[in-house]
């Protein structure tokens, strides 16, 4: 058994959302440049694998049936905006949206299997911003709340976490699970007024789920030792509480200091210490974890994070780039009220 399954297709780069857009093909040819480059994939603790394409029926687990029927419509038409915003697919569109549900569920299923103790699927298009009806923020089909409705349908798990450390929150993730307890939701984020409009401190859950939403809405320019604080001051012990059963992360790498497209400040080295928690974390599952990739759009860097996550998943030495990115006082100041509202709100259903 190897130590970390890398899910990969070249089948990810024929999704061509347009000119200058960012998330473009350029993303996923970086990490394997870099993945390649670096012998890690050629390790014996690492091994590549392709995946196949999802079924309809499996999409179906998340997505309404006219909703899907519309993606492959405008795919099959010749391609189009499937919003009002930037969520723009190609004539492949459809077939590599079903690709990348088929790299989330191979990810999980190599896991369970015992060919890996853990996986990272490089998937594209991402998914976490997709609900169950509609597009969104260049997300298709949702393929990590595919992926934790697999679990819980196919194999009867019934406590599942899903990590979201993208700079953006996960919208569509939340939608679908908001209400039960099956699957516990916790995003790290920038404020999310600007966009998505949702992952506020105050959003919990409801009915079943209540208390099973967390929500770190953090000021633009928050760096690593806010996010280690929310780690290990909310989501340890949460975690240690819930003792979940397979942990799923959805993994952007927009939060690097350097991302065009988002505003946090966090560096390499703060990614490594994120991915040596979880992976701690799987020990409460008896390792399972299943990451998949969301944003991160700068070319530079890709490359970095992502061998910097699989090395840690991995266990194999990565030397982090030295990097300064020191947030201001005040953002501290308002980051750290920010984790302090959460442990307030939160007391009443953990034991924080």
């Amino acid at each position: 058994m190897s130590k970390t399954a890398i899910v990969y297709t070249p089948r990810y780069l024929e999704h061509n959302p347009g000119p200058g857009h960012p998330e473009s093909a350029k993303r996923l040819k970086t990490i394997m440049e870099a993945l390649k480059s670096s012998h890690i994939v050629d390790n014996e603790k690492c091994k590549l694998y392709e995946p196949n394409p999802a079924r309809e029926e499996d999409v179906e687990l998340v997505h309404h049936p006219d909703y899907i029927k519309l993606v492959q419509r405008v795919s099959s038409s010749g391609g189009g905006l499937l919003d009002l915003g930037d969520t723009q697919v190609s004539p492949e569109s459809y077939e590599v949206a079903l690709y990348a549900v088929g790299g989330a569920l191979e990810a999980v299923d190599l896991v369970l299997a015992k060919k890996a103790e853990n996986a990272f699927a490089f998937v594209r298009p991402p998914g976490h911003h997709a609900g169950p009806y509609a597009a969104c923020g260049f997300c298709i089909f949702n393929n990590i709340a595919i992926a934790a409705t697999y679990l819980l349908r196919k194999f009867g798990f019934e406590r599942v976490v899903i990590l979201d450390i993208d700079a953006h929150h996960g919208n569509g993730t939340q939608e679908v699970f908001y209400d039960t307890d099956k699957v516990m939701f916790i995003s790290l984020h920038q404020d999310p007024r600007g966009f998505p409009g949702t992952g506020f401190v105050d959003e919990i859950g409801e009915r079943e789920g209540l208390g099973y939403t967390i929500n770190f809405p953090f000021p633009f320019g928050t760096g690593d030792e806010s996010y280690e604080k929310a780690f290990d001051e909310v989501i340890t012990p949460v975690l240690q509480e819930y003792r979940p059963q397979f942990i799923l992360v959805s993994a952007g790498f927009d939060g690097h200091f350097s991302d065009p497209v988002g505003s946090l400040a966090l560096t390499v080295k703060g990614y490594e210490r994120t991915f040596e928690r979880i992976v701690r974390y799987s020990r409460l599952c008896e390792g399972k974890l299943a990451v998949l990739l969301e944003g991160g759009y700068n070319l530079s860097m890709m490359g970095k994070l992502a061998l910097g996550a699989v090395s840690e998943m991995a266990g194999v030495s990565f030397i982090a780039p030295e990097e300064s990115s020191k947030p201001r006082e005040r953002v501290d100041r308002q980051a750290e009220r920010v984790i302090e509202e959460v442990k307030k709100i939160h007391s009443a259903y953990w034991k924080l």
